[in-house]
């Protein structure tokens, strides 16, 4: 049985009946909660279809388009420690709340750039909107995580992140149809070259779809402002515990040490299959379709990734974690080597049926890098929201995708799947010393 996670409990050999009672007690918070995963998965994955528009109205390189995404979780990297530190001042609720603030104006600063036709101020409020997203991560995650018994914490967090996967399974129809469909780009074949009224009318597409958002925000930040939203126990929401103070140092818990470099390269291996694939099955030689055909396809992308987290929560529930990650890791490695070397249907039916074996690692890989942490989970916890940033380095798949062709860019991918099954193998298990 895994280790706790976290003291938010009565102690040890509480009842059944106690543990119901516990359960409906958070089911509503749980229940709001999944609305803001749901928020944060659609606006991430727009950019999956923002990044083939904005190729075509800035006529950027693989390299130069990839550029957009890494500065998206930069955010990350640089937001999280002060997201900490903000939670721990003003509590989750307040925290929340500020959180959708700052991604509201960070989708108003995307229709001022669609008006200017700005690289600059683009990459500025995709900047925010991440800064924000991050703030909501760094205090939903670790909540879901510690809110119910240890040893179901990864079935939890995987059943929640699956209405995450519901945001991402639909923000490639809603970007299709509002951007890449009200676009010439959008509607082109692949290498069609755009006069510059072509590329100014396209800029203008994205402002409804943004201002939609914008407004869902805000409307989201004032149901949660008013709710009351339970306080949780122990360590969360407390201020973060001192390395060297009860529960000893993180740098002594195994499975937190190789917790964060397996976020961060699955999130190189997420990010690069996302933001490359309307591109990848665009190719004459894998799918020969425009970019709103590619976008349904992408829809199925994601749309594997919900179907395979409530699978997985499913699987956890009797079987380990660490072994059904193992799984998963063997899998996608498999269908992006596929994907890397064949052809046609073969290659593109491939890179969408990763996102069956990529639904879990990341709840999965966070709930065993947090287990056995005890009074330093939130800062374990923040750690892991800081290793997010590894999806900056989808640049270098660009880079790649530019010198030795998209397809072989992929072989990125499949090495990042070896490490998560490494630590699924050896690197999650907790370390004898405490």
């Amino acid at each position: 049985m895994a280790a706790p996670i976290a003291s938010v409990g009565p102690a040890a050999g509480r009842t059944a009946a106690a543990g119901v009672q516990d359960q409906a007690r958070y089911r509503p918070a749980l229940s709001l909660l999944a609305s803001l995963f749901f928020m944060w998965g659609f606006i991430t994955v727009i950019n999956n279809t923002l990044l083939p528009h904005l190729r075509s109205v800035f006529d950027l390189d693989y390299t130069q388009t990839t550029l957009i995404e890494s500065v998206w979780f930069i955010a990350y990297f640089v937001a999280s420690i002060p997201a900490a530190k903000l939670i721990a001042r003003v509590g989750y609720q307040r925290a929340l709340v500020i959180g959708l603030g700052i991604m509201a104006a960070g989708t108003f600063g995307m229709v001022l750039a669609s008006r200017e036709v700005s690289y600059a101020i683009t990459l500025t409020a995709l900047f925010v909107i991440a800064s924000g997203i991050t703030l909501l991560q760094v205090a939903a995650n670790p909540y879901v995580a510690v809110v119910g018994p240890a040893e179901s914490a990864s079935a939890r967090l995987n059943l929640v992140q699956a209405f995450n996967s519901l945001g991402t399974t639909l923000a490639p129809l809603f970007g299709g149809y509002l951007i890449l469909g009200r676009s010439t780009s959008g509607n082109a074949a692949a290498g069609t070259v755009l006069t510059q009224a072509e590329r100014l009318a396209d800029a203008q597409s994205v402002q409804l779809p943004y201002l939609i958002v914008a407004a869902v925000l805000i409307g989201l930040a004032v149901v949660i402002a008013r709710f009351p939203l339970p306080a949780i126990g122990g360590t969360a929401g407390a201020a973060p515990a001192k390395a060297g103070g009860a529960g000893g140092s993180l740098w002594r818990h195994r499975n937190l040490v190789f917790g964060v470099p397996a976020i961060f390269i699955y999130l190189i291996a997420e990010i690069g299959v996302s933001n490359l694939f309307i591109s990848f099955v665009s190719q004459p030689e894998i799918g020969d379709l425009t970019h709103v055909q590619a976008a349904r396809y992408l829809f199925l992308l994601w749309g594997g990734m919900m179907i395979g987290r409530f699978v997985g929560s499913y699987l956890m529930q009797s079987r380990p974690a660490e072994a059904v990650l193992a799984g998963a890791a063997i899998g996608a490695c498999a269908v992006m080597l596929v994907a890397a070397f064949g052809t046609g249907p073969l290659a593109l039916w491939a890179l969408i049926a990763v996102g069956l074996f990529h639904a879990i690692m990341f709840p999965t890989i966070f709930t065993l890098g947090i287990r056995g942490l005890g009074p330093l989970t939130e800062k374990g916890a923040g750690l892991l929201i800081m290793a997010i940033a590894g999806g900056s380095l989808v640049v270098v798949q660009g880079w790649a995708a530019d010198r030795f062709g998209l397809q072989h860019s992929f072989l990125i991918t499949a090495a990042c799947e070896l490490y998560v099954l490494f630590y699924a193998v050896w690197g999650c298990r907790a370390s004898r010393a405490a």
